[in-house]
């Protein structure tokens, strides 16, 4: 029994190839020399005068044809449609041979080229150190390459911050708690009472790419207020100007969505723009006064999970980092090294910011607590937790301008007021069941505050507690910022930046 080198089937009318010897259906094979010119099994060439017809004996039976219908023309084209079919599945079977053999090829090349990198990295990293060694024992300080440099994790970058830095701390902290005594607000500051007449203004839509969509971070300039910087699942840094609705700076570098965003503004100094994303490292651009544009500064690489916190030092020369590898670093935005790395917390560290007069950080953990550390020592100060048997991950944190009081979440859906000066919980603000908190934030006068959820943002007085104003028109808001004077208030939802003031 002879069976069809193309349709697996015994054929009807059987000829051989006198090239590669298969056994074939005649009309199947001369459809395929006519389409292609040579056999379909080996490649060669083929003519038709290379078939030799198969005389079966005559004591053999021959094969059973398929089951056909009394209408000649309907059999005549299923057969047309079924040879048409077995011809394709058969070129298809060549092609998905073919596509493997070139997929392992692929893949194995890959993996030599992975080798490559990784031999090489190791090479520039045992050149880096040597060239270091041979610094060190000549007293030459390694100088910092120009454009963008990484900055690796240092064990040794442990304890109290260098003197000089502490130097500037307290400088800075006793500058700013005897200004802020004496402080009080602009006249043309916004009330309470005008709050409540906030509508929308503005909304920049269609911001970071559509796949992943959604900003997750937002940051408005003080220097420029018209200008916002955002970071989105989309692993973008984007730099946006409200006034000529204009990107002035799309940044990247990040290989996981940017969790938070920060500007550094200085006089004198050129801008920075930081962010922290999902992919454990920290970015810093640096404002070019020749070229008009921001260029990269420094990769900080210094944490071995998830950044999840990123505030910028009332001096304006140290960023702090928090991270879910239980520990926070500083580092000097003058000189760009890390001059802080805290010991390893029992817990890790999911939110982070800054006391306004410059002496403590305050970060979130998962477990409900808020931990307050000296900046100074690196010593905890202070530790807050809720009256709540219910755990929650405390992912945001905001004090207050006159450094009194501090704001965080005590519940999936309330937020409390902490007196810093008992310390305990003034007031808690309950949301309602539904509500999931994403963000809360004091203004700079300490009279209002702020928060953002899936159902939107509500801004509420400081004291009184009461609510002044909701906005639910553009579904979840992910993050809030309060304008200058607090005349706007900003927010991101999905791929927008909606700002709401009095109406005009």
């Amino acid at each position: 029994m002879f069976f069809c080198a193309i349709s697996g089937e015994p054929p009807q009318d059987p000829v051989v190839s006198t090239k590669s010897g298969h056994v074939y259906e005649r009309r199947l094979i001369q459809k395929y020399i006519t389409d292609n010119g040579t056999d379909p099994i080996t490649g060669e060439k083929l003519e038709e005068s290379d078939l030799v017809s198969v005389k079966a004996s005559p004591n053999a039976a021959a094969p059973r044809p398929p089951s056909q219908s009394s209408i000649p023309a309907l059999l005549h084209t299923l057969q047309n449609e079924w040879d048409a079919l077995v011809l394709e599945t058969f070129t298809l079977k060549q092609q998905y041979n073919s596509t493997r053999q070139e997929l392992s090829y692929a893949l194995y090349a890959q993996d030599a080229a992975t080798r490559v990198v990784a031999r090489l990295m190791r090479e520039r990293d045992a050149a880096r150190e040597a060239l270091a060694n041979v610094q060190a024992s000549m007293g030459i300080s390694p100088s910092a390459p120009a454009g963008d440099v990484e900055m690796e994790e240092s064990s040794e970058i442990t304890g109290s911050l260098p003197p000089s830095v502490v130097a500037q701390i307290d400088e800075t902290h006793q500058t700013l708690s005897s200004a802020r005594k004496k402080r009080k607000n602009p006249p043309d500051y916004i009330t309470p009472a005008q709050v409540k007449t906030f509508t929308p203004k503005h909304t920049i839509p269609s911001l970071h790419s559509s796949s992943p969509a959604g900003i997750t971070a937002l940051a408005v300039s003080r220097a420029n207020p018209s200008q916002f910087l955002t970071g989105g699942n989309d692993k973008i840094v984007q730099l946006y100007d409200r006034s000529t609705d204009k990107v002035l700076a799309s940044l990247k570098g990040h290989t996981k969505k940017v969790n938070h965003v920060a500007f550094r503004e200085r006089a004198g100094e050129p801008t920075l723009l930081l962010s922290a994303g999902a992919d454990k490292i920290a970015k810093i651009w640096s404002h070019d006064e020749a070229s008009g544009e921001y260029i990269p500064k420094l990769t900080i690489r210094s944490h071995k999970g998830e950044l999840s916190g990123l505030s910028i030092h009332p001096t304006s020369t140290i960023a702090a980092l928090a991270s879910l590898d239980r520990t926070y670093s500083l580092h000097d935005l003058t000189n760009f090294k890390q001059v802080f790395t805290s010991p390893v917390n029992d817990e890790p560290f999911t939110s982070l910011t800054t006391h306004p007069d410059g002496m403590l950080l305050a970060l979130g953990t998962p477990t409900s607590t808020i931990q307050i550390f000296d900046v100074r020592s690196g010593a905890v100060a202070a530790t807050l937790t809720p009256d709540n048997s219910t755990p929650f991950t405390v992912h945001t944190i905001s004090f207050s301008e006159n450094g009194y009081h501090l704001l965080a979440p005590d519940s999936l859906s309330s937020m409390a007021i902490w007196d810093l000066r008992k310390p305990k919980v003034a007031h808690s603000i309950a949301l309602g069941d539904d509500f999931k908190i994403n963000k809360v934030t004091y203004d700079q006068s300490a009279q209002l505050l702020g928060v953002a959820g899936n159902e939107g943002a509500r801004v509420y007085a400081h004291k009184s507690w009461e609510e002044l104003v909701r906005f639910e028109e553009g579904g979840e808001v992910s993050d809030l910022v309060f304008g200058e004077k607090g005349a706007e208030i900003w927010g991101t939802s999905g791929r927008e930046v909606r700002v709401w003031g009095v109406p005009q």
